[in-house]
């Protein structure tokens, strides 16, 4: 079968290979076809180093497609089924997944060690344990959540990581009060969700800034109430804010300059939310007085803050309501081959999201 491989950590470009196999099936697992995936801004990170990933890897996380096969002690399952791939399952036994808080299950991220293909060369994984820039990727049954057949592949797949993340950053993480004040730094295909996020939430004002212009136009059409570049942001916040701050600052870039950026831009007493996922390395200094003084509340948002499962099933309704736009995050599409004119796509900040179909 075909997939997108990274050979070393640190190379710009996959390599669209043929002599490479989903394995690993058995028990408790599950055989997809996938039909689309998005690129998500974590597949170039992991790329180059920032997220930790073993090399060689296929990428991809975000996506849906049709159960080929189903292995024992798989009942809620059949070939011939829809389904979304979650990356990121809960165990449902763990503490975390006691307390409710499903998004911090560590089950998912066991896989990641563990190579999901192979070729005549070795082995190769799939990162966040799928790897979903291939034909046919093997999972646990969990990763794999029935999809309603009114969804299509392609919509489903960016429910599967961005648009759950971006929209639960505002609706469980943040819980943005109706009436309130919201900027977004950082409006890609997750920062885009966290604005229309807040506008389900009955935010006033919603700030976009992003140093892209055809970003920030998109913004403005999913929500946003102004869209400035970084330079201007200062200078949005004395208007919209008279200078106090917002009352939520999404960070949704995963550096530490631009948390630091929105630190400062949120009000004292206010929320700062950091979606952006960063390196190890990358460090946000703040003093001891200004944590104390200020009180604003830093809120981290793992996956969307929320049950994942619940969230999918939200957004799907959202959707179907019309409340919220799915179709218009997907720019541009493009084919597995030319899964490396995807990756320029998101670099120079010309997609909100690629489809690749597959």
């Amino acid at each position: 079968m075909r997939a997108a491989v990274l050979h070393e950590i640190g190379q710009e470009k996959l390599e669209v290979i043929e002599d490479i196999e989903a394995v690993g099936f058995g028990p408790g697992k599950v055989r997809v076809r996938v039909r689309a995936t998005g690129l998500c801004h974590s597949d170039l990170s992991a790329m180059n180093g920032v997220l930790p990933q073993p090399a060689p890897f296929v990428p991809g996380h975000e996506g849906a497609g049709e159960i080929l096969e189903v292995g024992e002690n798989v009942s809620h399952l059949k070939p011939g089924d829809r389904v979304v791939l979650c990356w990121l399952p809960a165990c449902g036994a763990c503490p975390a997944c006691k307390r409710g808080q499903t998004e911090l299950c560590l089950a998912g991220f066991m896989n990641a060690g563990t190579p999901n293909f192979k070729r005549p060369g070795g082995d190769v994984f799939g990162f966040a344990g799928t790897g979903t820039f291939a034909e046919e990727v093997v999972v646990d049954a969990g990763c794999a959540v029935p999809l309603p057949d009114d969804v299509p592949f392609d919509i489903a797949a960016l429910i599967g990581c961005g648009v759950t993340t971006g929209l639960g950053a505002a609706l469980n993480t943040a819980d943005v009060e109706a009436g309130s004040s919201v900027a977004v730094i950082g409006c890609g295909g997750v920062g885009i969700s966290a604005v229309q996020g807040a506008r389900l939430k009955g935010a006033a004002e919603i700030v976009a800034v992003d140093p892209v212009a055809s970003r920030r136009e998109s913004a403005l059409r999913f929500g946003a109430t102004k869209a400035v570049s970084p330079e201007e942001l200062a200078d949005a916040k004395q208007q919209v804010t008279g200078g106090e701050g917002f009352d939520y600052v999404f960070e949704v870039v995963g550096r530490s300059a631009t948390a630091r950026t929105a630190y400062e831009n949120t009000r004292r007493g206010g929320t700062l939310v950091v979606v952006g996922a960063g390196a190890m390395d990358d460090f946000l200094q703040l003093n001891m007085f200004e944590l104390f003084f200020d009180e604003k509340r830093i809120l981290p948002s793992m996956y969307g803050g929320g049950d994942v499962l619940r969230s999918y099933e939200r957004t799907i309704a959202l959707w179907r309501a019309g409340r919220v736009d799915l179709e218009g995050l997907i720019t541009h599409r493009v084919p597995l081959t030319e899964i490396n004119e995807a990756l320029d796509q998101m670099r120079t900040g010309t997609a909100l999201r690629t489809c690749i179909e597959i």
